[in-house]
């Protein structure tokens, strides 16, 4: 698991993790005003909501039964006023803990004040005795009680009026805290489904996709590891029916060659014969490294030095050419590797970039330091780089560029690359490369660094007995 897959990981478990807070707590919110809206929706609330009517009633009866009081002056009436008059006033104090707003409070006080004088002006009316017969002058008397009445009906409509509006706004706010939980719980959803596609989409390209990947590659390898072992049996087998043959055949050649003449002929056939022997011999060699590789004795060397030694080598032999071989400067990194098939696969690839370049050109030498994937594990890795500026390699060479006794040169074997592979494998690491038609190809021998052997502490020595 790489650092970056981890920190990406973290990011999204933590945006998990605060989305379920949010979601929590909106969850919390939501029920709190739920709470709320159930505690204004009891029946207690909803009659507040029916207190204007309801005084506006009880004082219109309050009123008719004054009406009767005045108009016969019985005890028995003024006694049934005197009861509902008390019963409306307590009423009333018991009404200001149900309203929901201060409006409806303020007007409610005004009542209460109000009725006080209503009740006040009812005693003068009661006090000042009057004949059972009313004349048009003594209604006059029910005016300041009228006055009373009139403005406490007026009140009641303006109870009712805040009733109205208090309502509107229990019903608005109750609509928007149920909108506001839709929306918390549309966009908590829609937040945590996004996160669980990216965490999603997060495992699959740096887990699953790798995997998936690895293991297309794992199988190639190993039907190829097959092919190539069911090949080599094959290959060592004949090669080793063809070199005894072949050796009886130089042997008798070399015979025949004491008793030719200088200038015979024949002698010049024995020579071409002698060549292609030669030739045939290389071919048999080749197919046996390629069969059975040589375990490398693996010791660390500096790289830069490998590729020093390779240029010192390659550079007599280029002289007569147009193509220059150089070395760059680079890190002095360290390789476990047996010095001498690396400088076996590196002469490789330089003599196929020396055939590569048509004409004039150049031939690099490199090493970089890099991070790889090698046998399953990532690690600090040396590449060891050949490049040239020849024609590159095209697409159909590509795709068979490491099979088996595929060439395109006239007398190649077709194993030189299959061999530097496998060598390069044997060591633990990977033969890469890339290529750009007319532009050149670079070949990487890839291998995991090994600690600066100046650097490393030398172990005690065991002390002996004796």
């Amino acid at each position: 698991m790489t650092t970056a897959f981890r920190v990406r990981l973290a990011f999204l478990v933590g945006g998990m993790a605060m989305v379920a807070g949010l979601m929590l707590w909106s969850v919390q919110d939501a029920w709190q005003r739920i709470s709320r809206v159930e505690h204004k929706l009891t029946s207690s609330h909803l009659e507040s909501f029916r207190l204007a009517g309801e005084f506006q009633q009880r004082l219109l009866a309050l009123n008719s039964s004054l009406l009767h009081f005045t108009a016969r002056r019985e005890t028995k009436m003024w006694t049934e006023f005197e009861q509902a008059s008390a019963e409306l006033d307590r009423w009333i104090d018991e009404q200001n803990p149900k309203l929901n707003t201060p409006d409806e409070r303020a007007l409610l006080d005004k009542i209460n004040a109000i009725y006080d004088d209503y009740r006040a002006a009812a005693e003068r009316l009661h006090t000042n005795q009057q004949p059972a017969m009313m004349s048009g002058a003594q209604f006059t008397q029910l005016d300041e009680l009228d006055a009373q009445a009139s403005r406490l009906l007026q009140l009641g409509t303006q109870l009712g009026n805040a009733h109205r509006v208090a309502e509107e706004s229990f019903l608005t706010g109750a609509n928007q805290a149920l909108g506001t939980l839709r929306v918390s719980f549309i966009a908590s959803l829609m937040t945590m489904l996004a996160l669980v596609i990216g965490l999603g989409w997060v495992l699959y390209r740096d887990q699953i996709a790798p995997l998936r990947t690895r293991l297309v590659q794992n199988q190639a390898i190993l039907e190829k590891q097959e092919k190539l072992a069911t090949l080599g049996t094959l290959a060592a087998g004949i090669a080793h029916e063809i070199r005894n043959p072949l050796t009886s055949v130089k042997a008798r050649l070399y015979t025949l060659d004491k008793h030719l003449d200088t200038p015979s002929l024949a002698r010049k056939d024995a020579e071409v014969i002698s060549a292609e022997i030669t030739r045939l011999e290389r071919i048999v060699q080749d197919v046996l490294s390629f069969a059975r590789p040589s375990e490398p004795e693996l010791k660390t060397i500096s790289a830069t030095t490998a590729l020093r030694e390779v240029q010192s080598l390659m550079a007599s032999s280029l002289e007569n050419n147009a193509v220059r071989l150089v070395s760059e400067p680079g890190p002095d990194l360290f390789v476990a590797a047996d010095a001498a098939q690396l400088k076996q696969v590196l002469i490789n690839l330089v003599r196929n970039s020396v055939e590569a370049v048509e004409g004039a050109g150049t031939i690099t030498l490199r090493v970089r330091a890099s991070q790889a994937s090698l046998q399953g594990s990532a690690c600090d890795a040396a590449v060891l780089e050949v490049a040239d500026t020849g024609r590159g390699i095209s697409p159909e060479v590509e795709k068979r560029l490491f099979d088996p006794f595929f060439t395109t040169k006239e007398a190649g074997t077709g194993l030189g690359l299959s061999i530097a592979a496998r060598i390069v494998e044997k060591h633990g690491g990977a033969l890469q490369y890339r290529t750009r038609a007319g532009h050149g190809t670079t070949f990487g021998i890839v291998l995991p660094q090994a600690p600066d052997p100046a650097k490393t502490p030398a172990a005690p020595a065991t002390p002996t007995s004796g």
